[in-house]
């Protein structure tokens, strides 16, 4: 089965360097919302719990972006 980002050519990732690590807070995709805090990294998988309701998720370090970080505060300028 595909999922609708295989059937629609949605890309996710992000196109631009950042090191993801425990303890930040991310969201994934182009998506404003949920919020998450990285709980583990391993390889190109991170352990991720919604910071709303505290369900845990498995997440493609690619498609994770930083709160807050360099890249947003330079597309805001």
């Amino acid at each position: 089965m595909s999922s609708y980002s295989d059937v629609f050519a949605i890309n996710h990732d992000r196109e631009y360097d950042e090191e993801i690590s425990p303890g930040d807070l991310v969201r994934t995709g182009p998506n404003l919302f949920p919020h998450f805090e990285v709980l583990a990294v391993h390889g190109d998988k991170a352990w991720v719990r919604n910071i709303a309701n505290g369900s845990d998720h498995l997440a493609l370090v690619s498609r994770c972006r930083k709160i807050n970080g360099a890249p947003l505060a330079q597309a805001a300028e």
